[in-house]
């Protein structure tokens, strides 16, 4: 397995012909310096930039107009001399200068358009490259040159890969060959499909061209998660994610925890800006880098901060004294975070991974997680092809059907004492003709209401309230017959509509319960008849979670192995480092307020900040915790690490409590085998 260095920068570089001295700055000695105090000791530098300029001599593609001398050299020899990785960074994606001398190399929409981020010949941006046009070819011919002239760097970072249903020249062409016919939208994304099979194919080759095994990563801006054929073009994962840049501070987790599973190393990627890519003068408070990465590492990620370097080539001293202070800590810690797997008693199904579905439409897996974290669980993102077997219990949230194959994987693993929790329309078969599983109910289909409303049984029910709570979304009208009920379901008077509503929402239910089951417990299975992850990453319904918590609680017999007085802001892990024979409970705390509003970022940038900007400012510290922890193995002694303090063991039963006086941002617990 390729290994990855803890203190990461991606130092982007994308620089307009237009400006000029480009890299007249740059000065060894304050390279080494800044790198020095910023506790860096692997920094991804560029070859070519998304205007399609190289920022080396080239025969192939073409140096930056404004550039004198060999920059990605000077850069590259400045941070070996100090013992600093260099993996190299070149645009695969999107290529401006060369779409100015082959527009018709440009991905093309059905209607005949411009597709990518730049669609008008007006606008300011990117324009993206069809890896089925010719453009492929010289992409590849740049990769082996850097190739040949950097054999000993550190790997390759191949940018915005993605493939577009295309209708350029070539790709019609393809669609003729394979018997595709353009019309159709599936046709013309089977055919984007093998433009992107035939890219990871031909780039990893020229990665590798001059150096067998030159580490390789190829950066799509979203992991693909249930993807695992494509992994043998990787030598590792790099998960951008930009708590301010859109992506917000649940993002990284998700993907995470799914990687985690996977055999490759990994590491999380945020930005020291305020808000994303491409903004120069941004800065975000110290106290959100430092948390951001120790949630990586707390993830088992190593760390990666995203920065710009200016035109003229100096590295920002201001920037890299705020990611000291965090790499700071991240190194104090490195011993208790390298080479670790995540101990979980919860597996989630990812309808992304299983269903090969968009990333837009993933609201079930996020929801999902954020729920699970909240309240504090120790859970996986699972692939139908992961090992089922080492969880307590398994979530199918919402929407995620059960073919025969995944039938038989879920049968056995409930045959050997595992838990199912479905959810929604989870459960069924691909076409929706029946259950995959005995619930023991009777299905009337989908309810004809939205919203209706739930009252669980009284051990089920929220502490805060004893009355029917609103569901935002469609239930399945069940009945129980083999089966036990978790509650009723309260219908409204009537939907609202132009003839007849009520208030200023929906109708308030009906005094009476409807007849039908809010859910069902069924042997090993739990079902609930609403989408309760998807209304809960959409509502963010407190009651909801408060519900849901309490079914998990009651399909994890004896209950889940972490309990403790956190609030819902904290965030939990446990990792195994087998070689040291120990665990490591990370505890994390931070409060991301929403700042700012609707609005379009200058310039035409490609990410528009949308309702708000997480922020992350002050480090609220939490007092007295304690956390009851039921351990897969027997401890003689407990540590904080980094500080090296030992902790009495106190005992309750088979769980191991931890008082902590105070968690500001991070604290590591250590249980020593």
């Amino acid at each position: 397995m390729h290994r990855l260095r803890f203190r990461q920068i991606h130092l982007d570089f994308h620089t307009s012909p237009h400006i000029p001295e480009v890299g007249v700055d740059f000065d060894r000695r304050d390279w080494q310096e800044q790198l020095r105090r910023g506790r860096v000791n692997s920094v991804t530098c560029f070859s070519k930039c998304h205007h399609g300029w190289s920022y080396h001599p080239t025969q192939v593609g073409q140096r930056h107009p404004h550039l004198k001398f060999d920059l990605l050299r000077a850069q590259f020899d400045a941070s070996k001399e100090i013992g600093v990785n260099v993996p190299i960074y070149i645009s695969a994606g999107l290529d401006n200068r060369v779409s100015a001398l082959h527009p018709e190399w440009r991905e093309i929409t059905v209607e005949g358009r411009y597709a990518g981020w730049a669609r008008n010949v007006t606008d300011a941006g990117f324009h993206k490259l069809c890896f089925n046009s010719p453009y492929l070819d010289y992409l590849c011919d740049q990769i082996r040159e850097v190739a040949a002239l950097y054999p000993n760097a550190d790997g390759f970072f191949l940018d915005i890969i993605s493939q577009g249903p295309c209708c350029c020249r070539w790709c019609l062409e393809v669609m003729e060959r394979e018997g595709l016919n353009p019309e159709r939208e599936e046709d013309r994304r089977r055919c984007a499909e093998l433009a992107l099979q035939r890219y990871y194919r031909e780039t990893t080759a020229a990665c590798r061209s001059a150096r067998p095994g030159m580490p390789v990563f190829h950066n799509s801006g979203h992991v693909l998660r249930g993807r695992r054929e494509l992994l043998e073009h990787f030598s590792h994962l790099e998960l951008e994610s930009l708590p301010t840049g859109g992506w917000g501070y649940d993002h990284f987790p998700l993907s995470a925890k799914y990687v985690s599973t996977l055999p490759l190393d990994f590491l999380g990627m945020t930005g020291k800006f305020h808000t994303t890519w491409g903004e120069f003068g941004g800065f975000k408070h110290p106290n959100a880098l430092r948390y951001e990465c120790a949630a990586m590492i707390a993830l088992g990620a190593k760390c990666s901060v995203g920065d710009q370097l200016h035109p003229r080539g100096r590295l920002d001293p201001s920037t890299y004294a705020l990611i000291g202070a965090a790499y700071a800590e991240v190194e104090a810690k490195e011993p208790w975070c390298e080479n670790v797997t995540p101990v979980s008693e919860i597996g989630l199904l990812s309808v992304e991974a299983a269903q090969r579905r968009d990333r837009e439409q993933d609201a079930p897996d996020v929801g999902a997680t954020r729920l699970l974290l909240e309240t504090h669980h120790l859970f996986d993102v699972l692939d139908p092809e992961a090992d089922f077997n080492h969880y307590r219990l398994l979530i199918l949230p919402d929407e995620l059907t059960v073919d025969e194959a995944l039938k038989r994987k879920l049968d056995a693993y409930l045959a050997n004492g595992g838990r199912l929790l479905l959810t929604g329309q989870s459960g069924r078969a691909p076409d929706d003709r029946a259950w995959a599983f005995d619930l023991g109910v009777e299905d009337a289909g989908l309810s004809q209401y939205q919203p209706d409303y739930i009252l669980p049984i009284r051990e089920l029910r929220p502490d805060f309230t004893a009355s029917p709570m609103v569901m935002y979304l469609k239930s399945r009208r069940i009945r129980a017959v083999r089966a036990t009920p978790l509650g009723d379901v309260y219908d409204p008077y009537f939907n609202r509509a132009f003839r007849h509503f009520c208030s200023h929402q929906h109708t308030p239910p009906r005094p009476e319960p409807s007849g039908y089951h809010l859910g069902v417990r069924h042997g090993g299975i739990a079902y609930l008849a609403h989408p309760v992850f998807s209304i809960y990453r959409a509502y963010g319904a407190v009651a909801l979670k408060y519900f849901v918590a309490k079914v998990l609680r009651q399909l994890l017999d004896g209950g889940p192995a972490i309990e403790s007085n956190l609030p819902s802001s904290a965030r939990v892990t446990l990792m195994r480092q087998a070689e040291h024979r120990r665990f490591v409970l990370h505890v994390l705390h931070a409060v991301p307020m929403p700042r700012g509003g609707p609005m379009t970022l200058s310039g035409g940038t490609t990410f528009a900040a949308g309702a708000r900007i997480e922020v992350v400012e002050e480090l609220l510290p939490l007092r007295n915790v304690e956390i009851a922890l039921r351990l897969p193995a027997p401890c003689r002694r407990v540590t904080l690490e980094p500080e090296g303090k030992e902790i009495p063991i106190e005992r309750r039963g088979e769980r191991i409590i931890v008082r902590l006086d105070e968690v500001t941002c991070h604290r590591m617990v250590v249980f020593h085998e």
